[in-house]
């Protein structure tokens, strides 16, 4: 097998490594940042986009896995603030790497009331750094990053959380969207 010769200028020489990748991959949004534009399948199999919500603000968490216990109920108490954030204007979404199955038994098991949006290749997640390096009990992973975003009625992050803790997590988005509009 013949050796690479050197790199040409503007080349690179080697592959990046899987932990430069996800560096990569986990670039983290910020307040006044573009939202980056996605269209998904629903539980459902309707394709949902974020310009669909264009004008209106809206809330897009991302989540491991539907069914699981901090998923479940990071999912039942964005269900259970739903009134309250519609009556603030938001819409609520979630997405996860589940297909459209997955997300339909789980909407029907707890009774969701918001769509749920399936991103099995990771493209969206990656796009809001919610996809990359993670370390669970000790372990490092490639994974999803819990996080949400505040999208605002201008298409740009008004709010982004990270790594966040499932629990009481929809009551203090919905406190400091609260907080944001007045």
């Amino acid at each position: 097998m013949p050796k690479a010769g050197p790199a040409k200028k503007g080349q690179v020489k080697k592959a990046p490594t899987k932990t430069a990748a996800a560096a990569k991959k986990a670039e983290r949004l910020e307040a006044g940042d573009r939202a980056p534009a996605f269209s998904l399948p629903d539980q459902d199999g309707r394709k949902v986009s974020l310009k669909d919500f264009a004008g209106s603000p809206v809330v897009v968490y991302f989540y491991p896995a539907d069914d699981t216990p901090g998923c479940t109920k990071e999912a039942c108490q964005f269900n259970d603030n739903l009134q309250s954030f519609n009556r603030a204007g938001l819409s609520v979404m979630g997405i996860s790497p589940d297909g459209a199955d997955a997300h339909r038994a789980f909407r029907a098991k707890y009774g969701l009331r918001f769509p749920l949006l399936s991103d099995p290749g990771h493209t969206t997640m990656e796009r809001y750094g919610a996809w990359g390096e993670k370390t669970l009990y000790g372990r490092k992973s490639l994974g999803v990053i819990r996080s949400t975003f505040l999208v605002g009625a201008d298409g740009r992050v008004a709010r982004a959380w990270y790594g966040v803790r499932a629990d009481g997590h929809a009551a203090k988005v919905l406190e400091e969207t609260a907080a944001l509009r007045s």
